[in-house]
């Protein structure tokens, strides 16, 4: 029993435990999250572990602190280029989409189950938002990637449609405790609510590109110090303005993703760090909080498959159909945009608020909100492979590489960035060294990957087929470098003769 032993003892051994089920995650092909959140049940009152933890008010504030610095990595990794183009598409799913899904959802639970109208429409809120992680966590492990668009749409979609799930939320509830509330001034709120986050957004990230740009701390170990008080600065100072923090978090790490300034690199892997760390805590501390025996119920198990249904099969694809409308993508994009729907922590943290404000029905709720995000990641999460495949919209995953070198851009270098560069058999580059590549100025090779191994290349390192070059030089200059490594053996002939060609006219014309 973990009750009497030592807490930094116990939690040593929980985070180990995390770490290890991560780990296996890949190779059992189960997402993370599932083994996380067992790992939290196993610990608690119904599990060999019997720690008893029943505090929803603790959990909420745990999960709320935990989601913020998710938001804000998630933002921070997020490739403005990237989402550009769907930003619009991105931004309707995640605002209209989400409000659809839950009255999509709420119609059929009210009309198959106990709960009225306001309760139903309170489920729908909270299990409107979906996953990212939950999404390409699943994708990564069963080796699986998706064509064009889709990726960045579902990266924007996921990450950005929380505050919206938070705000009817906390809508819904507020329309179960006063009944005679103004539909027009819940409406004012959220608008308010959602341009004072993007606002703040906007603004903290910016300010916080300009303050690193000229804070010199004398320890650079201080500078994660620095990135942990932007996030709690924006989130806290947003929600005194009335904004939505989680809305500013994530738009912060957006603006700070496109910024430069110095230590960036490093900013970035702590955050990725970090926000590992917060799911791990945010899923221990919901699993601690469930009750294995009562999620296991008739009761629970037949609504739960009800709201599962109507939420995988009938809510989200409404949602996207509608939401998607105008959009360019085709019908078996579509299809998968629905049914990557997964639920993770964040319904489970939004289950806590009818805890917190003391529904009559707040514990049998919480019970189905994690039964359905259990059923979500299990059905949708194993079919969502097989499903992109059977779509024909799947591409290749190569996987990430870690390199044995690790620097920061000093701020005001522009546009400069590393690129991997693979090299295909039938390359023109294959065979000859490196100083035959003239490449223009600035644009240099930093390693060489080849098979397990790093080479420091030198003016005679020879280029082998299947070789990854990973480079360093501006943006523009680079997307040259890499057309020309790409090139193939008869498209390089072809561009000689056509050299010599234009070399024998202008001879000629001097004659």
């Amino acid at each position: 029993m973990l009750q009497s032993v030592n807490p930094f003892l116990v939690t040593g051994l929980l985070f180990f435990l995390s770490l290890v089920a991560g780990t296996l995650s890949e190779k059992i092909k189960v997402p993370a999250l599932i083994l996380f959140l067992a790992i939290g049940m196993l610990a608690g009152t119904d599990g060999p572990g019997g720690l008893d933890f029943s505090d929803a008010d603790a959990a909420n504030q745990i999960g709320t602190f935990a989601l913020a610095f998710i938001l804000f990595s998630g933002g921070f990794q997020t490739k403005w280029a990237d989402i550009k183009p769907i930003v619009t598409q991105g931004v309707v799913l995640s605002t209209a989409g989400v409000l659809l899904t839950s009255v999509f959802a709420a119609i059929p639970i009210a009309m198959l189950s106990r709960f009225n109208y306001k309760d139903a429409f309170l489920l729908g809120s909270i299990i409107s938002s979906t996953d990212a992680a939950a999404v390409f966590s699943i994708l990564r492990t069963q080796k699986v990637g998706v064509k064009g668009a889709l990726k960045p749409l579902l990266e924007f979609e996921s990450g950005s449609n929380d505050p919206m799930a938070v705000f009817l939320t906390i809508t819904a509830i507020t329309w179960l405790t006063t009944p005679d509330v103004p539909v027009t001034e819940l409406g004012i709120k959220f608008v308010v609510q959602m341009i004072a986050g993007g606002i703040m957004g906007l603004l903290m990230g910016r300010f916080a590109c300009y303050m690193i740009q000229r804070l010199r701390v004398s320890n650079e170990a201080l500078y994660p110090v620095w990135g942990i008080c932007i996030v709690l600065t924006t989130f806290g100072l947003t929600e005194t303005v009335y904004g939505n923090g989680y809305l500013a978090v994530y738009v912060c790490g957006i603006v700070m993703g496109g910024g430069d300034f110095l230590y960036k690199y490093s900013l970035q892997r702590f955050h990725e760090g970090f926000a590992w760390l917060m799911q791990i805590v945010m899923f221990l501390v919901l699993g601690l909080l469930v009750n294995p025996r009562e999620l296991m119920s008739f009761s629970v198990i037949n609504v739960g498959l009800l709201i599962s249904f109507a939420l995988m099969f009938i809510a989200r694809p409404l949602a996207v159909f509608i939401g998607t409308i105008f959009s360019r993508f085709n019908f078996r994009e579509k299809i998968f945009i629905s049914w990557t729907g997964l639920r993770g922590a964040v319904p489970i943290i939004l289950a806590t608020y009818p805890l917190t404000e003391g529904h009559p029905q707040a514990k049998y709720m919480f019970n189905l909100i994690f039964f359905v995000v259990l059923t979500s990641v299990m059905l949708q999460g194993k079919t969502l492979a097989l499903l992109a495949k059977f779509l024909k919209i799947d591409a290749i995953v190569r996987e990430a590489k870690t390199y044995p070198l690790a620097f920061d851009i000093t701020p005001g270098s522009g546009s400069e960035e590393t690129r991997e560069v693979d090299i295909l058999p039938d390359a023109a580059v294959v065979g000859h060294s490196v100083m035959e590549l003239h490449f223009p100025e600035g644009v240099t090779i930093l390693l060489v990957n080849r098979g397990s191994k790093f080479l420091i290349p030198k003016g005679n390192t020879i280029i082998q087929r299947d070789d990854t070059l990973l480079l360093f030089g501006e943006r523009e200059k680079l997307s040259k470098v890499e057309d020309q490594l790409n090139m193939s053996m008869d498209e390089a002939e072809k561009l000689r003769q056509r050299k010599d060609a234009l070399i024998k006219i202008g001879m000629n014309k001097e004659n």
